[in-house]
């Protein structure tokens, strides 16, 4: 193989950035919106404030001052000025970090100090996010190290820059703004107050606008949660949401490693009027505000939860604006995931009566996230409760066992909530009927008979079993053809009901176990949940979708004796009861759609007019 020779280069130099080529780049793309400058210059003061922490406490330098900062408006003079107590520049450190574009101080003094890394700036570009709003920005700083009496930095971001030699009387670093004629609005107090509250709520040191200070919440999230009480969550959460509801409970999550991470994630309480919001949690990096959708962070199911997150070590870009994710986001999504999974187990093995109380709200996140995370699944499967209609609450195991000798494996359930004769049948026998009236429900049930052996789920009226026949009742004797009573009566009424213009389905008569019900639709199991699934779609209406079923009269029902019995002299009469029995109890069954229901009334009221008349003639 032959051998490479080495080329030398010509020269070699250094890539060159041009203030007045990448500021306009930086004004126009680099920061999603305009009032992020308000938290970058506040947040580069907070940095300033904490080197003379760090230096004061490493006994470097003295400092008496109240460590503050100062947010002044003039509109007279269309300034804005940003003031701190920090550490303040000499006048080659204002020449070094000013006009060097991404050239980060703070990253320089955790190098030079070997300090821990407490600061927000890493990337050195928020003080130039100040251009967005204004053509002239003026810095007047004066550094505790040294005899310096201060310096003055100006500079409209494209020409240059100035410093001058300017007496400051005490340490620290004004940043003065000249707004622009066409962002005038952030001279306005409301305006730039409401900025501030949304980006530098939690900040480590006071904030003052005008002379009012703005942080005066601690963020709670950094306490100990031993160390808080239900009065401060509570406080926290309408310092948060100061419009909302109180929250039914909440997750307290503090992680150290592998990862930092802090928080307070609140359970909403939920109904019929609230508006169900996505990305209420908020986004903290070193209690500076990043945003508002943790879309990244937490998945959907959890979207409606509120509350804050804190982390350092989540990745940001540039303009710390947004999420970039990679494997610590993946890792602090599981891990708020399991917070909350075992913070549902926990409430729902210490306080039960809170649990089921609180059901009725949570329960959205919890079968949410069944259907969309298995794992998710695994940690809460032993919480996922059903309400039945005696108001018991029991897992889907727990039912099971208890009815274990009843019905082997079978899980009896109503999409109504209203007891009435068929459900009075079930609980004759002692038998637990599960209520599933929530839109998920019936996927939850799908999932369920995928992941739990031999259990399946059926609705009462779904198939004729033994709960609600009586085969000791049963019609049996033989007539001289050989036919039963109840065969004659089930051929009466499917001569009635299977002619032109009526539904054909399956007719029988048996002896059900009350003789209060004149008779009980049995529907497919399978064929409604395939229409559930359309409906949900979007698409065909409960009429419209055919389903297998079968009608059966009840030969213990006194009604449907008599209407057999009446056929011999009124058999007109006799066949518009019949259909009229099969409506009412479509009806009750919920299988009768909104339009049918008015033709049906119509027809009920001409038939008790034939009914009164012939009564009044005799």
């Amino acid at each position: 193989m032959q051998k490479q020779e080495t080329i030398q280069p010509l020269k070699q130099g250094q890539l060159q950035i041009h203030s007045q080529n990448i500021l306009p780049i930086i004004k126009k793309w680099l920061y999603s919106e305009k009032d992020i400058f308000v938290r970058e210059l506040v947040s580069n003061a907070c940095d300033a404030i904490q080197k003379v922490t760090i230096l004061q406490s490493r006994g470097e330098i003295t400092n008496t001052e109240e460590r503050r900062i100062d947010i002044t408006q003039d509109a007279q003079a269309k300034t804005l000025t940003f003031s701190d107590t920090g550490i303040g520049m000499t006048a080659a450190e204002t020449e070094k970090y000013l006009a060097q574009i991404a050239f980060s101080g703070a990253e320089e003094f955790i190098k030079a100090y070997q300090a821990q890394d407490p600061f927000i700036g890493h990337f050195g570009l928020g003080f130039y996010s100040a251009y967005m709003v204004a053509d002239r920005v003026q810095v007047n700083t004066r550094s505790h190290q040294g005899d310096e009496t201060g310096v003055v930095w100006t500079s409209d971001g494209i020409s240059g820059y100035e410093i001058c030699a300017a007496p400051k009387e005490k340490p620290g670093t004004d940043v003065v703004l000249y707004v622009s004629d066409e962002n005038e609005e952030y001279l306005d107090e409301k305006r730039l107050k409401a900025i501030l509250q949304r980006n530098c709520s939690f900040l480590p040191y006071p904030i003052y606008l005008n002379g009012q200070r703005i942080n005066e919440h601690e963020p709670l999230w950094l306490k100990n949660p031993s160390e808080c009480t239900k009065e401060e969550y509570l406080a926290f959460f309408k310092a948060l949401y100061p419009f909302e509801a109180e929250p039914l409970f909440w997750v307290h999550i503090r992680v150290d490693y592998p990862f930092q991470l802090r928080g307070i994630l609140y359970f909403p309480s939920l109904n019929r009027e609230t508006n169900i919001k996505k990305n209420q949690v908020k986004l903290f990096c070193n209690r500076v505000f990043v945003s508002d959708d943790c879309k990244d962070i937490l998945p959907e199911y959890l979207s409606i939860l509120q509350g804050a997150i804190d982390s350092p070590d989540i990745p940001l870009n540039v303009s710390r604006s947004y999420l970039q994710v990679d494997k610590n986001v993946r890792q602090l999504s599981d891990h708020i995931v399991k917070k909350v999974a075992d913070a549902l187990c926990t409430l729902y093995k210490q306080d039960r009566t809170h649990f089921f109380e609180c059901w009725k709200d949570c329960e959205l996140i919890v079968k949410f996230g069944i259907l969309h995370d298995e794992k998710f699944y695994a940690k809460v499967k032993e919480i996922l409760v059903w309400k039945t209609l005696s108001q018991k609450w029991l897992t889907t195991e727990e039912y099971i066992e208890m009815h274990r000798s009843k019905a082997e494996g079978v899980v009896f359930y109503t999409t109504s909530p209203q007891v009435n004769d068929l459900t009075k049948l079930y609980a004759a026998r002692d038998i637990e009927i599960v209520e599933a009236l929530g839109y998920l429900d019936h996927a939850v049930i799908s999932f369920l008979e995928r992941q739990l052996k031999n259990v399946r789920f059926t609705r009462i009226d779904a198939a004729e079993n033994a709960h609600i026949l009586d085969a000791s009742k049963e019609k049996t004797i033989l007539d001289e053809s050989g036919r039963t009573e109840a065969a004659k009566i089930a051929d009466f009424i499917r001569t009635t009901l299977q002619k032109p213009g009526c539904d054909t389905i399956t007719i029988d008569a048996k002896s059900l176990a009350s003789d209060t019900i004149p008779a009980v639709l049995i529907l497919s199991e399978e064929g409604r949940r395939f229409r559930e699934y359309l409906q949900h779609q979007g698409k065909d209406a409960p009429s419209s979708f055919p389903i297998s079923s079968t009608f059966i009269a009840n030969t213990n029902s006194p009604l449907i004796n008599a209407i057999y019995a009446l056929r011999l002299e009124q058999p007109e009469l006799a066949s518009d009861l019949v259909q009229k029995v099969y409506a009412l109890t479509r009806l009750s069954q919920h299988e009768m759609s909104a339009s049918e229901i008015g033709d049906f009334t119509k027809e009920c009221t001409q038939m008790f007019e034939k009914l009164t008349s012939l009564i009044l003639k005799k």
